[in-house]
This record gives structure tokens, C-alpha cells and sequence, in this order.
């Protein structure tokens, strides 16, 4: 995904950034800490582990979105799968992102929001 570097955070490699489904906060992965303004492809990781019903939650929306409330960053998109291990794949407009859950059985192919204090960045290489 492609995003645009808004500002540092006061956490250590913490980054805002926006893209074209909104913006969002994390911690930047990869290499340097890239400066305000840069241009940069992107993959997001979801570290902390979800639980279905309490941080993943079905939703009436039919547009991708990336926003901040309060501590939490909000994904809302297209649950693809999860599998039987609790690997769950959300669709992120173009993107995949992966991430583990626990919990009871959830409907595919709806929309969801997942809330994460956590929200790891990379650059595609």
C-alpha cells in the first residue's frame, strides 16, 4: 500500500502516515526512519493477537478505511479467511493484511473492523 509519511511519533520509530483509506499510526519496521513527506510502499503486520467478537467485529460499511480513535488504530475491510490455526487475512482495498485470532467462528467475505493498539509498518522491498 502506498503511503505518505506524515509526521514521527512520540514512541520510539512510531509514524503517521495517510494513505488512500485514511490515516493511520504505527511503528515503522524497517531500516531507517524514514522522514516526513516520503512517498513509500508499505505492508502493515498486526503483532497483537485478536480476538473475534471483541477486537474484530462485523460492520454495516462498504468503503476500506484506515482511522485513528483514541490509542487504537481501526482497519475496517473484507474478511478473506481465517484459517484453522487462527491466521485471518484482511482485504485492505488491493492489500492482504495477516493477522492471529482467537475466538468463535466468524462469517467470511463481510465487512469487519478490527481495533489494535498495535500496528507494525514495513517497506516492501
Amino acid at each position: 500500500m502506498k503511503i505518505t509519511l506524515l509526521k514521527h511519533g512520540i514512541r520510539k520509530n512510531e509514524v503517521w502516515f495517510a494513505a488512500d483509506c485514511g490515516e493511520g499510526r504505527g511503528i515503522w519496521g524497517g531500516g531507517s526512519l524514514p522522514e516526513p513527506g516520503a512517498v513509500l510502499e508499505a505492508e502493515f503486520e498486526l503483532p497483537a493477537l485478536i480476538m473475534r467478537w471483541v477486537d474484530l467485529v462485523p460492520v454495516n460499511s462498504s468503503d476500506c478505511g484506515i482511522r485513528i480513535d483514541g490509542e487504537q488504530v481501526i482497519l475496517t475491510g473484507i474478511l478473506e479467511n481465517i484459517e484453522a490455526d487462527g491466521t485471518g487475512y484482511l482485504r485492505l482495498g488491493p492489500e492482504l493484511i495477516m493477522f492471529e485470532c482467537l475466538g468463535e467462528p466468524m462469517a467470511l467475505g463481510g465487512w469487519v473492523e478490527i481495533r489494535t493498539r498495535e500496528l507494525a509498518v514495513y517497506p516492501v522491498i
